[in-house]
């Protein structure tokens, strides 16, 4: 009996994980991205190239952070 109740979690489990991978995948196949890009090196420095990402979709980021604040956020 034992056997029997430990299996369920289990099984529980790797039924949630299939569901979920099957919906992230799905997600990604109706992203309606044609070309997802590629990480190039140039000078030494890896970038993403291509894909859907636009610069507008990228969150602004102050350029003169507040005197004494590393992370730029104010008081």
């Amino acid at each position: 009996m034992a056997q029997h109740s430990s299996a369920v979690p289990l099984a529980t489990g790797l039924l949630t994980a299939a569901v979920l991978s099957g919906a992230a995948a799905l997600v990604v196949l109706q992203s309606g991205c044609e070309e997802p890009g590629a990480y190039l090196e140039r000078d030494g420095v890896i970038e993403l190239v291509g894909g859907c990402l636009q610069p507008s979709d990228l969150p602004v980021v102050p350029q003169n952070p507040a005197e004494g604040d590393p992370l730029g956020i104010a008081p």
